[in-house]
C-alpha cells in the first residue's frame, strides 16, 4: 500500500516516513514490516504490513483538501460548550482519528475557548498537541503557501 520514501500520517503521532519494509519473524511466522521514522518525536515505529489499514495511518492530505478543511476552520461554529471533562473527551476522540479535519475544529475550538478564558493545563496540552500534528503534516503538503502554513497557529 504504502511505498518506501513515502510521507504518511499516523493518528496520535503526526508526520512520518516509510523508512523500510522488513521481514521479521516472530514466534517462527515470517511477516512484513513497515519501518516509519516519526517526525515529531524522532523515533522509529514498526507495523505488520497487514495491520496497516486497521492502524488508520493514512497518505498526506493534498492541496485541494487542506482548502476545504481552512474554509471549516475559518468559518465553521465551534462546537457548543461543554463542561470540560466532556469537551476534553470529544476532542481526544478527534485527534485520536488521525484525521486532519477533526485535529483542526480541535485546535480551531480550543483557539476560541482560550481567548474567552483560561484552558485547563490538560486542555493546554490538548490544543499544543494537536497543533504540533497539524503543523507536522502541514510541512508535507505540496503547493503549500506561507499564509496555509500559519493559519493552524
Amino acid at each position: 500500500m504504502f511505498q518506501i520514501g513515502e510521507n504518511i500520517i499516523y493518528p496520535m503521532q503526526g508526520a512520518g516516513t516509510i523508512k523500510a519494509v522488513e521481514e521479521k519473524e516472530i514466534s517462527g511466522q515470517k511477516q512484513l514490516y513497515y519501518v516509519i521514522e516519526m517526525a515529531i518525536s524522532n523515533m522509529q515505529i514498526t507495523i505488520p504490513k497487514d495491520k496497516i489499514l486497521s492502524s488508520n495511518i493514512r497518505p498526506v492530505t493534498d492541496i485541494v483538501e487542506l482548502n476545504h478543511i481552512i474554509q471549516v476552520f475559518q468559518h465553521e461554529q465551534s462546537e457548543e460548550v461543554l463542561p470540560w471533562k466532556q469537551r476534553y473527551t470529544l476532542n481526544t476522540t478527534k485527534v485520536k482519528t488521525g484525521s486532519m479535519q477533526d485535529c483542526a475544529e480541535v485546535v480551531r475550538d480550543l483557539s476560541r475557548l482560550k481567548k474567552e478564558k483560561a484552558l485547563n493545563t490538560s486542555e493546554k496540552e490538548m490544543l499544543d498537541h494537536a497543533q504540533k500534528f497539524l503543523r507536522s503534516e502541514l510541512k508535507l503538503i505540496k503547493g503549500i503557501t506561507e499564509d496555509q502554513l500559519n493559519i493552524f497557529s
